[in-house]
């Protein structure tokens, strides 16, 4: 019998949260590694160009072009953290269509380098309760998951020892606790309205955010400074990113093959093996095809990425795509919804303080509604699950009063000085899991390297509407209970699906192979050596933000498959 030879032992696809570590962990445990990625290359500090430029020395002081936006980044101009000075950052809109549904819509947020997502990410850092992974088995609303808080729990602890969370202890249980760095400290303003909410609200609590940035010297980063340009690029690698951290680790074990510029065509199957035996991609500036082999395989192009390139990847053993003998991948699609600005409240208590620097990070009101923990009745909501407020505090100044009225000297006296607080809450909620919420491949449509299109079929439920609603509801009332002096309450609609940026879905983990695609190793039950890790892989979706469990379940994943290599199983 041959021995069959492989040019690589691994290959990730994706380079990204999920990607950068699949890559970091299967190289530290010995593997060689080829990581693809559709981006460009970005070197870590080198190429953030934007980083620390001034607006005044950018064309529009810094705002975006409009005319280009509008023709080449229509949507990717829409994130919260795109700008003139990290455009290069996203994807081409134009150069890079999809469909969607008619009368329905959904944003796509893409990046365009290696690195992904984590180049711009927000950041906020939170682990999934018990509740979150008992709450399908115990609402029967979508499938139960095949793993509990505590197969996760200690991966968690693993991923935040690396990359460094920010935070404070505080022992609930609907938010479990990470392995904190020091926390970031609250303004004068926001211990006082933390001392209110929760005296005069008492199922409310409030914290600092749990950020996945460094306020002390870790791992070879420095600490955060507040300087402010976070999403251009952070050279001081005081934020988790892939580039300041994972990729760095997975380099310097000499395992690590980067291959950037590379649109993966398909995943191919051996029939014979039963296995994954090699990848397809296209460069994107040449259009030249490659191909290569591995013995063991990482999915983790994002939940939308993942699932076209599944769909893409037929043959005649999986004619509706890789791994899709359940005809599950591309559906249960789920995005969190948000409202930017729940409710806004004016302040003029400790108007003797300022605060220092440009802190990256606000404060968090963790879900309160249908708790596990609560002594009521379960039919006290008419909605299920629940949602959380991210909280940002700022203060008036001269950007907030350019239009008043005035002249000469005295105008410009008056804007020197400062104005009253502004406490802005945004919520996010959780969104239920259903078969209607789906990625297909347009029958006829085709990109510019002749793959099928996406195309996105998408709509709130109403239980999403209600948790909306409740969202602003209960926003004016920790407003009141805060004591702002003026309310503004938010006359915004709910949030356009996908623009949350926490797409979750079409690939879901799960105990019974005819109703999911991955088991509970995020490993095919089809393909036995295929392993997604990204978003795709999410049964439910929680209300916190969800990249620090895709990096826990990663990490899990990548132990799982190099022990099972080594028993000669995959």
């Amino acid at each position: 019998m041959t021995t069959q030879e492989f040019d690589f032992d691994a290959i990730v696809v994706g380079s990204g949260i999920s990607g950068g570590w699949a890559a970091k962990e299967l190289t530290e445990k010995g593997l060689k590694v080829l990581l693809v990625d559709r981006g460009k290359d970005v070197q870590h500090g080198i190429d953030y160009y934007g980083e620390h430029a001034p607006n005044w020395k950018r064309q529009f002081q810094g705002k975006p072009d409009r005319q280009y936006t509008a023709q080449q980044q229509p949507i990717q101009s829409k994130c919260y953290a795109y700008s003139e000075k990290n455009r290069q950052f996203f994807i081409n809109d134009k150069d890079n269509p999809y469909s969607t549904a008619e009368d329905t819509s959904f944003d796509w947020i893409r990046s365009d380098v290696v690195g992904g997502r984590s180049l711009t990410w927000g950041r906020q850092s939170y682990r999934f309760s018990e509740q979150d992974f008992n709450a399908n088995k115990e609402d029967g609303k979508a499938l139960p998951w095949p793993i509990s808080y505590s197969d996760i729990a200690p991966w968690y602890s693993y991923v935040e020892k690396f990359i460094g969370v920010s935070g404070q202890e505080e022992g609930w249980d609907q938010l479990p606790d990470s392995e904190f760095l020091p926390p970031m400290k609250m303004t004068a303003l926001e211990k006082t309205i933390k001392a209110r909410v929760e005296k005069y609200e008492p199922d409310l609590h409030m914290t600092i955010g749990r950020a996945a940035i460094l306020t002390q010297p870790h791992n070879g980063r420095a600490p955060c400074h507040y300087c402010g340009p976070c999403y251009n690029g952070c050279s001081t690698g005081s934020y988790f990113s892939s580039q300041s951290s994972t990729l760095p680790a997975a380099r310097a074990t000499g395992n690590l093959t980067l291959l950037p510029n590379s649109l993966v065509e398909t995943l191919e199957y051996d029939a014979a093996l039963k296995k994954l035996k090699s990848v397809k991609v296209i460069d994107t500036t040449t259009g030249e095809r490659k191909q290569f082999s591995a013995k063991l395989f990482f999915l983790c192009a994002s939940t939308l990425g993942t699932a076209q390139i599944l769909l893409n990847s037929k043959s005649e053993h999986f004619p509706n795509g890789l791994s899709n003998s359940s005809g599950t991948v591309g559906r249960y699609l789920m995005d969190h919804l948000i409202n930017d600005a729940a409710a806004t409240g004016l302040f003029f208590d400790d108007m003797d303080t300022y605060y220092e620097g440009n802190r990256p990070n606000g404060t968090y009101i963790p879900r309160f509604k249908n708790l596990a923990s609560e002594k009521q009745d379960k039919d006290q909501e008419d909605f299920t699950r629940g949602y959380g407020y991210q909280g940002n505090i700022f203060r008036a100044d001269w950007r907030t009063q350019y239009n008043q009225k005035g002249f000469g000297a005295e105008l410009k006296e008056s804007l020197r000085k400062p104005g009253p607080w502004l406490w802005n809450l945004s919520g996010f909620g959780e969104c239920l899991p259903r078969a209607s919420n789906r990625v297909t491949l347009h029958p006829t449509k085709k990109d510019r390297f002749g793959l099928a299109q996406i195309h996105i079929d998408f709509e709130w439920s109403e239980n999403e509407k209600k948790i909306h609603q409740d969202i602003i509801d209960n926003a004016k009332r920790i407003m009141r209970a805060a004591g702002a002096a003026i309310v503004i309450e938010s006359e915004a609609s709910i949030s356009t699906p996908g623009i949350t940026i926490h797409e979750m879905g079409t690939a879901r983990m799960g105990d019974d192979p005819k109703q999911s695609v991955l088991n509970k190793h995020n490993q095919s039950h089809d393909v036995p050596n295929l392993f997604i890790t990204d978003g795709s892989c999410m049964t439910s979706s929680s209300c916190v933000n969800p990249s620090l469990t895709y990096m826990a379940l990663t990490a899990r994943a990548c132990d799982y498959a190099v022990k099972e290599l080594i028993a000669g199983t995959l």
